[in-house]
């Protein structure tokens, strides 16, 4: 499925069997029952069966004969999938997953970060300065993490590494919802911390470029922490 979030009926189904499993109310290993599930969700069978299709490709759940229907452990979802991120996302309350994607881009965007400073091209340097610009003079919380997404992919962008730009792709969907957290709960300026990593990048300053997303990236983290 795409990264947008599913639409219509068939939609609707998709995400209310995904919110169960990911509130625990169908748990792992739980068999579902699939005609009660068809009659609270009001919903065809065609679009029950369709949705369950759409979930067993994401590895959230199974089938098999004499067991039926049922939610998968979450070690076998494809935890990469934009629309299992998302939903994980919007689903942890205590920020675990969160955690989990901090340890994932400190791997990552300061490696990034140093590449960028390598490779970017003046074209990338501009179009890098235009999002922080944005995020600068963003007046409400909507605009201030599209900025922020936007200065992020353009970065991954910028490393000219096909392989890097899919990652920040998963990355993003996390981010978002992070964003959202801090950004709309915490008194914070993200702008500084982005700037330090495009001068680094523009001064074509691999190591300096790389300390700088690394210190975003803990800054981060300790924004996070202080929501706890």
């Amino acid at each position: 499925m795409s990264e947008k979030r599913l639409r219509g009926v068939h939609g609707q189904t998709v995400e209310a069997l995904a919110g169960r499993i990911l509130a625990g109310e169908i748990g792992e290993g739980d068999t579902l029952d699939l005609p009660a599930l068809r009659e609270e969700l009001d919903v065809s069978l065609t679009a029950l069966r369709e949705a369950l299709k759409v979930l067993s490709a994401k590895g959230m759940i199974d089938a098999r004969q004499k067991r039926g229907t049922f939610v998968q452990p979450r070690s076998s979802w494809n935890l990469l999938d934009t629309d299992v991120m998302r939903w994980q996302t919007q689903a942890d309350a205590d920020h675990g997953l969160f955690d989990e994607l901090t340890e994932m881009r400190v791997i990552v965007e300061p490696a990034a970060a140093r590449l960028a400073a390598e490779r970017a091209s003046d074209a990338d340097i501009e179009a890098l300065s235009g999002a922080l610009d944005r995020m600068a003079s963003a007046r409400d919380l909507a605009a201030t993490v599209r900025a922020d997404l936007e200065f992020h992919r353009l970065l991954m962008a910028a490393t000219h590494n096909a392989f890097l730009t899919q990652v920040e792709r998963i990355i993003a969907i996390g981010l978002a919802e992070r964003d959202k957290l801090v950004h709309g709960t915490v008194d914070d300026d993200p702008v500084p911390s982005h700037r330090a990593v495009l001068d680094a990048i523009a001064a074509r300053d691999p190591e300096a470029a790389y300390e700088a997303m690394r210190a975003l990236v803990d800054k981060s983290g300790a924004d996070l922490d202080r929501l706890r």
